[in-house]
């Protein structure tokens, strides 16, 4: 477990600063939603994929298997991966476009995570990652037991609930994502279209606080709906590291935001945990999930005014170079 978190961790900081170096600002936040769906695709094929392959190979293939298959990845991205000017097909149309953003930081040089942690905009970012990772890995966790002990439903009844859940999310986050784009192609500078996507992402996880009181397909919709917010809302708050800081610390503000949701997703489940053993003990746990609800769905706006209070706008930030 701790050599997969080690090998996790780089995955989405080169991500982001992959999309910063192939990017303008305008077509980040749709490019993150692009790949940061691919996790949600996992999430659904895996409920299919990992209990046939233990029941036929046995339970440790089943880690095998998920663990080679990131060499699969690797293997196309040495093959394929490389920053814009290396790339001998690309015309320079396509080149200018990707370099269309004023005042675009081209510098070099080693940035410290201390450094970086001296600005506001940093910050804004790591607490919106400690406020929200949390709520997606609720929905991850969680979900099974939730359906089990209030809706009766294990998990060979609920499977289908939950594939139908990610598979919402799969397709809504990137139609929630596409948003900003869109903002910006009709006239919104990149700041004000980001924090729409992200206010109006905030606002559509609050209807979570009624999952409790529908039917088990309303649930369903409503979960979704929520996670598909969510990655609504973390494409855009990834992509707010590459609006504001030069594309040398990227990689390491997005690493410092990821460890901060990790430390958010290690401290939820306790609370969580303890929450709904005390509720259980008294015959409620309904109203255990209710109140977990409930900070799930107050989360985002919490953040989002944390995020705005930190950085009213999304502006390039210019870090000297202290190595030379």
């Amino acid at each position: 477990r701790i050599a997969l978190g080690l090998g996790e961790g780089g995955n989405f900081p080169s991500a982001i600063k992959s999309v910063a170096l192939w990017f303008p600002k305008k077509e980040r936040a749709f490019a993150t939603a692009l790949f940061n769906s691919g996790a949600n695709v996992g999430a659904i094929v895996a409920p299919a994929v990992v209990p046939w392959v233990a029941l036929t190979w046995g339970w440790r293939m089943a880690f095998v298997g998920a663990g080679a298959a990131g060499f699969l990845w690797l293997i196309l991205w040495f093959l394929f991966y490389d920053v814009p000017e290396r790339i001998k097909k690309l015309r320079p149309a396509e080149l200018a476009h990707i370099r269309s953003d004023p005042g675009d930081n081209t510098a070099t040089g080693k940035v410290g995570w201390l450094q970086i942690l001296g600005y506001r905009q940093a910050w804004a970012f790591i607490l919106g990652k400690f406020l929200t990772d949390p709520v997606w890995w609720f929905f991850l966790i969680w979900l099974p037991d939730y359906f089990k002990k209030t809706r009766g439903l294990d998990i060979k009844k609920s499977w289908v609930h939950l594939v139908t859940i990610y598979a919402i999310v799969t397709v809504l986050s990137v139609v929630g994502s596409w948003l900003t784009g869109s903002l910006t192609r009709r006239g919104y500078s990149v700041s004000r279209a980001r924090k729409t996507g992200m206010f109006v992402a905030a606002c559509c996880v609050l209807p979570i606080l009624f999952v409790t009181r529908a039917g088990d397909w309303g649930a369903v919709v409503l979960i979704g709906i929520a996670g598909a917010a969510h990655q609504a809302w973390s494409a855009n708050l990834f992509t707010t590291a590459s609006d504001m800081f030069p594309k040398r610390a990227v990689a390491s503000v997005v690493g410092l935001g990821g460890m901060a949701g990790s430390i958010g997703g290690i401290l939820f489940p306790l609370y969580s945990g303890k929450l709904l053993d005390r509720f259980q003990a008294a015959g409620q746990v309904t109203a255990g999930y209710t109140i977990l609800f409930m900070i799930c769905g107050s989360a985002y706006l919490i953040a989002f005014a944390i995020n705005h209070l930190l950085a009213p706008r999304f502006e390039p930030i210019d870090i000297p170079d202290r190595s030379k």
